[in-house]
């Protein structure tokens, strides 16, 4: 992956939205909300000052201006530059045709699955797809709102996010039906580890023993 000058994600949101026009912080924080930028990125709204200015430290974006209403501090006006636009098509070629491993709750979730026992990661499995289900339902209908207002190219994110729901919520359904079925496989070595009150050294040691004879 190509090392970044200004390497928060939230950099490229601001490009994607201040390319259209001149805008003080303000009113790239409010565009960002108004088109869902922060269901698509990890935001941290936080950052935004920091980031605006460093985007501008390293040129890709100039101040233009300033105003101020009232007795309102007052707001400094950014627009893009002719880098600013470079680094926005070319980090967003990059971020399309490169794939990038990316850390994710339930992966970590599902690397502990061990330490409880069957019975109760079925359940668990079975509120996760309830959680799914109702995302989804809310993504359809959000995602048919938008189609009969915005062309396809501009809400080909959300289809994408509601993809990798729908693979989640039948990959998620599929672990939950091996358990429940018995045919997982060492389901029940996994259940007597629980049973016996074995300890997690124990269990590594005999997971290990097995792989090892396998």
């Amino acid at each position: 992956m190509k090392k970044r000058k200004v390497d928060n994600l939230l950099a490229l949101a601001v490009l994607s939205v201040i390319v259209e026009r001149p805008m003080h912080r303000y009113e790239i924080a409010q565009t960002l909300r108004d088109r869902g930028k922060d269901h698509d990125m990890a935001i941290k709204w936080g950052s935004l000052y920091t980031v605006v200015q460093n985007m501008a430290k390293v040129g890709f974006l100039e101040i233009v201006g300033s105003e101020r209403e009232g007795a309102r501090p007052e707001r400094v006006i950014y627009r893009i530059t002719d880098a600013g636009r470079a680094e926005m098509a070319d980090w967003t070629r990059e971020l399309l045709s490169t794939p990038e491993p990316e850390p994710h709750r339930f992966v970590a979730g599902l690397s502990m699955l061990a330490v409880l026992p069957p019975a109760e990661v079925v359940e668990l499995l079975g509120a996760r797809l309830e959680a799914l289900g109702r995302t989804i339902e809310t993504v359809r209908r959000e995602l048919g709102e938008l189609a009969g207002t915005l062309p396809r190219l501009f809400i080909i994110e959300s289809e994408f996010g509601l993809a990798m729901l729908e693979a989640e919520a039948a990959w998620t359904r599929s672990l939950r039906d091996e358990l429940t079925e018995g045919a997982f496989p060492g389901l029940v070595q996994w259940r007597e580890w629980h049973e016996r009150g074995m300890r997690q050294s124990e269990v590594a040691e005999l997971v290990e023993r097995g792989m090892a004879e396998n």
